[in-house]
């Protein structure tokens, strides 16, 4: 039997997140695990009037893909989700996989090549997202292997999943316009800054934030939600920053990240494991060694790691800085075929300064600002 919060979630995506209206011309796209889901949204947005087309990936051939295809064939341009993301007004995504682990043996210099393939249709995306001629949201739907990853059952996975999305409400979409009005109000505070000095354990960096636009996130374009962010000065980051959980990418776990950064290039990057695909990662193109994001978690619902970034950057109490693409809506500049979130933990003795004002401490926005 259907689970009524995943009709619940898709009704908020098709209506509240994408607002979909009659005549766009939405894509749907998922793994084959997620099927459940897509009929969800594909009923809702047809019910919305719009022009409905769905693509379902798989793990397991894209994995057959990465195994045996060569770097040139690997690096060749994605032609049906370059003209599908070209094509679409809405694109409604979720992630979900029957196996989290299916690419841990595969070589870096394979994945990097991967990445490569997919940098037409992700500058299409980037542009788009910029401009307002897209309009994304991603989601996740609960699989057996996403809740072994997160050290759930199936059914707990799901109360998390659902939970962290406000879904037990009566009316979800309420309590998301509560949570982007108190978040707007920090939004307007650091629209007016220049600098953040973020200090931690193994992290003292300042990052540029001068003429930068702070996005509000209220499950608009994450769902679920809960964070602010900005695209920081290209060349205005300096210090070092020590990554509190693990980083993963392609199912690839990286652990322990110490980056040190010097006019906004990682120019020395280690790891305790993975320090071989982190400085893979790190060349893959001229913006993969520049960051694309600064952010502050608000999700105070979601307390624990769990191998998810949908959810771990969202942890209240955590900032994440990504490296590679940035967001053009935000005022970003720097382009790249990766956009890699990382995740520090400020719970414990971590502190924010905006132009020298500490303004967030111990993984709390200190409210007293506000009412100067």
């Amino acid at each position: 039997m259907s689970d009524k919060r995943l009709n619940k979630l898709a009704k908020l995506l098709v209506n509240y997140s994408a607002e979909v209206k009659p005549g766009d011309f939405v894509l749907v796209q998922s793994e084959e695990v997620a099927i459940p889901w897509m009929i969800e949204v594909v009923k809702e947005a047809i019910k919305a009037g719009a022009h409905v087309e769905t693509l379902i990936d798989s793990s397991e051939v894209n994995y057959a893909k990465l195994k045996y295809a060569s770097k040139e064939q690997l690096e060749e341009e994605k032609l049906i989700q370059k003209n599908a993301i070209e094509k679409a007004d809405v694109w409604l995504t979720a992630w979900g996989t029957l196996n989290t682990r299916v690419n841990s043996n595969i070589d870096g210099d394979k994945i990097k090549a991967s990445v490569k393939g997919s940098s037409t249709w992700r500058k299409i995306y980037s542009e788009k997202m910029g401009n307002g001629t897209l309009r994304w949201c991603g989601t996740q739907f609960p699989t057996y292997a996403d809740a072994q990853e997160a050290s759930m059952s199936l059914s707990e996975y799901e109360d998390f999943v659902y939970g962290a999305g406000l879904l037990d409400y009566e009316d979800p979409v309420k309590e998301w316009k509560r949570i982007s009005a108190e978040q707007e109000r920090w939004i307007k505070y650091l629209d007016t800054k220049k600098e953040l000095h973020i200090i931690s354990e193994g992290t003292d960096i300042k990052v540029s934030v001068e003429g930068r636009k702070w996005m509000n996130c209220d499950g608009r374009v994450n769902f679920p939600d809960g964070e602010i962010f900005t695209s920081p000065v290209e060349d205005g980051i300096n210090g070092v920053i020590t990554f509190s959980f693990p980083g993963i990418y392609a199912g690839k776990e990286i652990e322990g990240i110490k980056l040190k950064v010097k006019d906004g290039k990682v120019v020395e990057a280690y790891a305790k494991k993975g320090e071989e695909l982190l400085k893979t990662l790190l060349s893959t193109d001229e913006g993969a060694s520049f960051f694309g994001e600064v952010a502050i978690g608000t999700n105070y619902g979601i307390k624990e790691f769990t191998r998810n970034m949908l959810f771990d950057e969202k942890i209240g109490g955590t900032i994440h800085m990504a490296i590679g693409d940035s967001m053009p809506e935000a005022g970003g500049k720097n382009s790249s075929t990766i956009h890699w979130d990382m995740l520090c933990d400020m719970r414990s003795g971590g502190k924010v300064y905006a132009d020298g004002e500490l303004f967030y401490e111990n993984g709390q926005f200190k409210e007293e600002i506000l009412k100067k």
